[in-house]
């Protein structure tokens, strides 16, 4: 049995916890963002090799280089990547450490988690394992 203070108390402590709405949005826009194969292709390159030109991460990842320009412009907008120009040429990366350790974190997630078979999408869970708390 739950005590129902208690768990009023420690609920009242989580939300008290959570990111403002704000920080909330723009975490999920950038999973977003980190949603598109194209994007963590990308994203992948400039972590690899630091700075890389449109027409090089385009070859890179088998995409348009107008397809790369809109990726990276969206990207930009939500301060993932950064620009230096030399010369008529702009030169991309990655934003910050935060970006850095976000994707490579995820690369390292994804090479050690099993492939997924199933059909069930993160927002229609699966019916086969069910968790309960117990009593």
């Amino acid at each position: 049995m739950h005590d129902v203070d208690g768990g009023l108390a420690r609920v009242e402590v989580l939300q008290g916890a959570l990111p403002s709405a704000g920080d909330v949005e723009r975490v999920a826009a950038v999973f977003r963002l980190m949603g598109d194969p194209g994007r963590v292709r990308i994203l992948a390159t400039l972590l690899e090799a630091g700075e890389v030109c449109v027409h090089d991460l385009a070859s890179v990842s088998s995409q348009s280089e107008s397809s790369v320009s809109q990726a990276l412009r969206l990207m930009r907008t939500h301060r993932v990547v950064e620009t230096r120009r030399a010369g008529r040429v702009v030169f991309y990366r990655l934003a910050d450490s935060h970006v850095r350790m976000l994707l490579d974190i995820a690369i390292t997630h994804a090479s050690h988690t099993p492939v997924v078979t199933s059909t069930a999408t993160p927002t229609e869970p699966s019916t086969k394992t069910t968790h309960q708390e117990p009593s």
